[in-house]
């Protein structure tokens, strides 16, 4: 999946590779992990197991991922509160313990889902102009490059690196 947003008058894409938790695909998701820039570790508000399993995805997203990941914590199903398993408290302070953004949202009613999105990509922004991230180096998923139909060349990007950043 792709999605276009402007953050902070900057052009962003913004890909998102769906690993689905799943053991039997567990060795083509390395290939998922490398040079990413952003990981969402997302569990089920409804399933205790979903959330006993996040040491497993956080420690395996420290390790394979850029070293200045940025993580995100997402407790999806919001929309089942008569469901839930896991507290919004419990998943806060998971979050903070391990320094990760968090939210709780619902993908079927689009609960906070744009929020992810807005949020993280101004995160990277902030890493990005702190010197944390280097654009294009090549262990950093950051790329320079055209942002879909607004006409610009490969030139003008270049020259433009400051609105045309990822």
């Amino acid at each position: 999946m792709a999605k276009n947003i402007t953050i902070k008058e900057r052009n962003i894409r913004i890909q998102l590779w769906d690993t689905a938790g799943q053991e039997a695909f567990r060795s083509i998701t390395r290939s998922y992990y490398k040079n990413s820039t952003c990981a969402f570790i997302v569990y089920d508000i409804t399933s205790r197991k979903t959330f006993d399993n996040l040491n497993l995805w956080l420690r395996e997203c420290k390790d394979m991922c850029y070293k200045e990941v940025l993580i995100c914590l997402v407790g999806n199903k919001c929309d089942l509160e008569n469901r839930r398993a896991i507290s919004f408290e419990e998943g806060q302070k998971f979050a903070e313990d391990n320094q990760l953004l968090f939210f709780e949202t619902s993908a079927k009613d689009g609960t906070n889902i744009e929020e992810i999105f807005i949020q993280s990509a101004s995160n990277l922004i902030d890493k990005i102009e702190s010197g944390q991230i280097k654009l294009g180096g090549s262990d950093s998923g950051i790329k320079i490059g055209k942002y879909p139909n607004n006409g610009e060349s490969k030139d003008d990007v270049n020259n433009n690196k400051k609105n045309n950043c990822c």
